[in-house]
């Protein structure tokens, strides 16, 4: 089985804020703050809504077959366009499980609303058995299905009132939980022109993901102790191998990571 643990990581798309709200003579951080000050107004929380959320990195973790793979789709200069496009079509590929937390919630709805602006086809992601009859009773789309597996709406038991945050939860397994940044900075980082360690902290993220949902696979039953812990070997001798900085300080962060 093909598994794709995935997350983004956005920013306030202000060219289209301009576009609604006619914005024109600010500059960005301004739209943006004005963004987030009419949100205050209306909801009492800054959140941009999802369909005026730029994205601008989106991470994996792909297990397929003996491959274990993490890295961010594209390259720092890509567009959002491409990353999304790279994303859809791995689903394609693949046809994959996809994993995320909260995607439900939020990263996907992103998604949906970006494919729907820049004109995105997903026919595979899209299909619930009009092509494929297999994804009649088990499709991307369903909340209830397996075929994206949203851990914190499983593990919250599909009560938003249950529902824990993944630096918690990461932590609490022995992961090493948020690193680098948090989401409230990811907009001065990209401001600052700092895409690569954007990048960077969603592959951190992405990876307390993986580890989450190792262990959800054997609360379940998927994985037996062995199977669970050659899985973390086979995650851990990767990260040993990685060249990048900040894989081996999450390596260097994993306090349940197995030793020889």
């Amino acid at each position: 089985m093909n598994v794709l643990v995935f997350d983004i990581e956005t920013v306030p798309d202000v060219e289209g804020a301009r576009r609604l709200n006619g914005f024109e003579g600010l500059s960005d951080a301004q739209v943006a703050a004005a963004m987030h000050f009419e949100r205050r107004q209306n909801s009492g929380s800054d959140f941009v809504r999802h369909h005026l959320q730029r994205i601008v990195a989106i991470s994996a973790v792909l297990r397929s077959g003996s491959q274990l793979k993490v890295w961010s789709l594209g390259t720092p200069a890509s567009g959002e366009a491409e990353l999304i496009q790279r994303f859809f079509d791995g689903v394609g590929k693949y046809v994959p499980t996809l994993v995320s937390w909260n995607g439900s919630g939020f990263d996907l709805p992103v998604l949906h609303y970006r494919a729907l602006l820049h004109g995105i086809a997903a026919p595979r992601y899209w299909d619930t058995g009009e092509d494929e009859p297999a994804f009649r009773y088990n499709h991307y789309l369903g909340r209830f299905h397996w075929r994206h597996t949203d851990l914190m709406d499983v593990l919250a038991a599909y009560q938003p009132r249950a529902a824990a945050p993944l630096d918690e939860i990461a932590t609490l397994i022995g992961a090493p939980g948020k690193m680098g940044m948090h989401g409230g900075k990811v907009w001065g980082a990209f401001q600052a022109g700092e895409i690569e360690a954007i990048r960077q902290y969603c592959e951190t993220d992405v990876l307390n993901t993986y580890l989450v949902w190792l262990r959800f696979e054997l609360l379940r039953g998927h994985l037996g102790a062995e199977g669970y812990g050659a899985e973390c070997r086979l995650l851990r001798d990767w990260l040993r191998n990685a060249e990048a900085a900040h894989f081996a300080e999450f390596l260097a962060r994993w306090s349940s990571c197995p030793q020889d």
